[in-house]
This record gives structure tokens, C-alpha cells and sequence, in this order.
């Protein structure tokens, strides 16, 4: 592998047909948003065809040549998120996903972003909860892009309290207190844990299904996608 090749893992974000059997791709890799181009991967007897596809993790090697976009000049897909594809709804649901992570990582070589796209279409796959997923992604977006959710104080500046119940501000951009407000301290302890842990490590907290909804309501609010 000579110096001007990138060996890396990758989802595919887009792809374009060129030409008679070529297809420009959109890839999310471990160092960064790239394109690149894979020449002749819609001819049957192609090497690379049946490798790059959507909802899969692939191992690639790209040649930069001359040219602004790179080659591909080999391809192993390493897991087929099969059940994304059979599944209309979690299909829709990662569709959502690429989409979102795709517009924010347009010019960041952080490999925060792979990470969180890895790790959310995997739980897809593997039948998590689709609205827990989602409200971690939600949450995890905002983390990767460098922006902060205000979970200690409320909107009039003081310490939140495990005894009050609390609502999203939206104009304020924070919690207000509201005795009759969806969010407690499970919620708050919820949200804190989701922007600073794993999906696989939430996942494992009981009794989620009946907070999620106000939770999700929140990280929809906040990403501004």
C-alpha cells in the first residue's frame, strides 16, 4: 500500500451512479467525510460489487491519485446490517440518521461522528429499542458537534433538584421549573448519562420505556439539524 492510499472503515452515506457502471460514494470513515470513486462496481463480474452497501460497515482501501476524489481499489464488507433493510421502520429510522450525520460532518476529521453512527445502526440491527436508539443518536449528534446541554442549572440559574419537576424551555434553551413537568431526576440523570456514555451502556438502564418519550422530546429540541 503506497503512501497516497487510505486504508480505513467506512459507511456508506450516498452514493451516486457514474457513467455506464461506476458509482460515486459518500463515505463516513474513521477519519472524517470523504468521496470517492468505485469504477465498474455496477458490472456483475466487479470485484467490489455486492461490498459497498448501504448499511454496512467495509473495510476499504481508497488510491488518491491525481485527482481531487480518491479510487477505491479494494473492498470487504465486515457486518450487513441485514435487518435494516427488512425492517420499513428502522430502515426509515438509520435513513434519518446517515442523512443527519452526513450534513454535519462535511468538513471534520473527528472520528466522534463514525462512532456514533457505529454504534446506533448496529443497535438498529440488533433490535433495540428504535426510540431509545434515536434519542441517544440525538444526543451523541450534539456532543460530536461540540455544543453543550445545560443539565445542572435551570433557566433562572439554579442547581436543578432531585425534588422538582422540571420542562424544556425551548426559547431558553434549558429546563424550567414546572410542578406538573415531565422531567425528574431519573430524566435528568438519564439525559447526563446519554451525553457522556456509550449506547450499549445506557441500554442497560431498567425501567427506560416510560421516560424515554420526554427525553426524546428534549433531543430533538436541542439538535438543531
Amino acid at each position: 500500500m503506497s503512501n497516497k492510499d487510505l486504508r480505513t472503515k467506512a459507511y456508506v452515506l450516498r452514493r451516486t451512479n457514474y457513467g455506464e457502471a461506476d458509482r460515486i460514494l459518500n463515505l463516513l470513515t474513521e477519519q472524517g467525510k470523504i468521496s470517492a470513486i468505485a469504477k465498474g462496481v455496477r458490472k456483475e463480474k466487479s470485484k467490489l460489487a455486492g461490498n459497498i452497501e448501504m448499511f454496512c460497515l467495509v473495510d476499504l482501501n481508497i488510491h488518491q491519485g491525481r485527482s481531487e476524489m480518491g479510487i477505491v481499489t479494494s473492498a470487504k464488507m465486515l457486518k450487513y446490517h441485514r435487518n435494516l433493510v427488512t425492517d420499513f421502520n428502522r430502515m426509515e429510522l438509520a435513513t434519518m440518521m446517515l442523512k443527519k450525520i452526513s450534513k454535519v460532518s462535511e468538513n471534520s476529521d473527528s472520528p466522534d461522528f463514525f462512532s456514533v453512527l457505529d454504534q446506533a445502526l448496529t443497535a438498529l440491527n440488533d433490535l433495540m429499542n428504535p426510540v431509545l436508539v434515536e434519542t441517544w443518536f440525538l444526543f451523541a449528534l450534539v456532543r460530536a458537534c461540540g455544543e453543550e446541554i445545560n443539565l445542572y442549572r435551570d433557566t433562572n440559574g439554579e442547581k436543578l433538584s432531585a425534588d422538582k419537576r422540571y420542562t424544556w424551555d425551548s426559547i431558553e434553551a434549558g429546563l424550567s421549573e414546572n410542578p406538573h413537568g415531565d422531567i425528574g431526576a431519573d430524566e435528568i440523570k438519564i439525559m447526563r448519562l446519554m451525553l457522556t456514555s456509550k449506547l450499549a451502556l445506557v441500554s442497560k438502564i431498567k425501567d427506560l420505556s416510560d421516560k424515554i418519550p420526554a427525553i426524546l422530546y428534549i433531543a430533538k429540541a436541542v439538535n438543531k439539524l
